[in-house]
């Protein structure tokens, strides 16, 4: 992947977070770097092969970067897992929850969309697994608690709680507590 079509890539992906799928096409892109649409088709064959590099980025990019967060880097498989709620709860990139999102809402009607997030997917909870795994648990328990881990990670931070940010950092330090309990 060259550097300018990183430019388009980006676009696409700023597109996709503010209006969907729908919204990534190759004129609204244009305007939106200020060129031209030839320049899209010097980079790309077509508006697919953009969305398939798109895909692959996104992959790629969640996979690696969900096995750099799990990595033990000298410290205890409990201290990760600690480490990941703070990553995913304290910290929300609004951008990158909304590619998420959108992502996964174009994987309801897109096959490659939807083999793109069960990479991601399986990636996500074989990882935190393992970790679990290395804390004692049997592999069926520790695979059960990563999925509770994603749903709560990736759940806690659409819900809009009315009970004021000192209440929620309680709220979710409890429940990683119930996360992190043994076997």
């Amino acid at each position: 992947m060259t550097e300018r079509n990183d430019s388009w890539i980006e676009a696409g992906f700023a597109e996709l977070a503010r209006s969907g799928i729908e919204g990534v096409r190759v004129e609204v892109l244009a305007k939106n770097l200020g060129v031209t649409k030839g320049g899209f088709y010097r980079r790309f064959k077509d508006r697919a092969a953009l969305l398939e590099a798109m895909l692959k980025r996104w992959r790629e990019g969640r996979i690696a970067a969900i096995e750099k967060q799990a990595s033990l880097d000298g410290i205890t498989a409990r201290e990760r897992l600690q480490a990941l709620i703070r990553l995913y709860s304290e910290r929300t990139n609004a951008q990158a929850m909304a590619i998420e999102l959108a992502i996964r809402q174009w994987a309801r009607t897109d096959e490659r969309a939807a083999a793109a997030v069960a990479g991601v997917d399986a990636a996500r909870l074989s990882n935190v697994a393992q970790l679990y795994r290395a804390t004692g648990l049997a592999a069926e328990s520790a695979d059960a608690r990563a999925f509770l881990f994603y749903s709560f990670v990736f759940g806690q931070s659409l819900l809009f709680l009315d009970r004021g940010q000192r209440k929620r950092i309680q709220l979710i330090a409890n429940s990683a507590e119930t996360l992190l309990e043994k076997g």
